[in-house]
């Protein structure tokens, strides 16, 4: 099976390029490799004979105008693309709570990406996945203060392992296209203050977390389950402490 993976430098999509080039052929595509979903550039060549397109790419900017351009355009680009070359499933990574988050400017980027892979006539799955253990230094970047306070909301989420989200990926390409939402999260759910007190612990970093109900995500307020998900198809193995035990985790 011909499989292309868009994205294929980051954090899942290198992973999924490790599990599935064992058994299949697999498409590194990314502007490193002459394939750019922004200018259509490699794409039509990259596409010829694929069975299957996983896009697990992302915006290089998080801000409201550049994140919107990146997904609009991307997928402007590819699911056409695709739908020439006769792709038989797309497969794209979203995140749980995408729906509920849109005063989000990412969020609403993200909502935009799933309504046209949902009309363009390619049979696709959708992955909503949980945070992954890996963002929680970026939340703490994104969180603390001026006054040095990480400051955070005291909703519920349920991180999970980036390795656990690539192999449920490879696991699903060779199935049928579900043509809807998967959702999956980790084994663990924790108030998102406690989780990041747990990250500072175990990273031995000087920072204290202070509790407010209204801390923005990702630019929205949160609900209580916001981050968690309602209909799990897959739960992760891998417990926090676990991970983060490990010195290459702790960054």
């Amino acid at each position: 099976m011909k499989i292309v993976i868009i994205g294929s430098t980051g954090l899942i999509g290198s992973q999924v390029v490790n599990i599935l080039k064992k058994e299949h052929e697999v498409i590194a595509a990314s502007p490193n490799t002459g394939v750019n979903t922004i200018t259509g550039e490699g794409l039509e060549e990259a596409l010829k004979n694929a069975s299957v397109v996983i896009d697990v790419s992302n915006s290089p900017s998080f801000d409201d105008e550049p994140v919107m351009n990146f997904f609009k355009t991307s997928n402007q680009n590819l699911l056409p693309a695709e739908k020439r070359a006769g792709v038989q499933h797309h497969i794209a990574l979203s995140v749980v709570g995408t729906d509920k988050l849109q005063e989000s400017g990412y969020f609403r980027a993200k909502q935009v990406q799933e309504n046209l892979i949902r009309e363009s006539g390619v049979p696709f799955t959708i992955v909503h996945a949980t945070q992954f253990f890996e963002f929680a230094g970026g939340i703490v970047a994104t969180s603390t203060s001026e006054d040095g306070k990480v400051k955070l909301s005291d909703a519920y989420i349920q991180p999970i392992a980036s390795a656990d989200v690539a192999a449920f990926l490879a696991k699903i390409t060779t199935e049928k296209p579900a043509n809807k939402i998967l959702e999956i999260g980790g084994p663990e759910r924790f108030q998102i203050d406690e989780w990041i007190k747990q990250y500072i612990l175990s990273t031995q970093k000087s920072l204290d977390v202070e509790t407010d109900v209204n801390a923005p995500y990702s630019g929205a307020i949160l609900q209580k389950m916001t981050l968690t998900p309602e209909n799990p198809v897959f739960l992760g193995t891998t417990e926090y402490l676990s991970w983060i035990a490990k010195p290459e985790n702790r960054r």
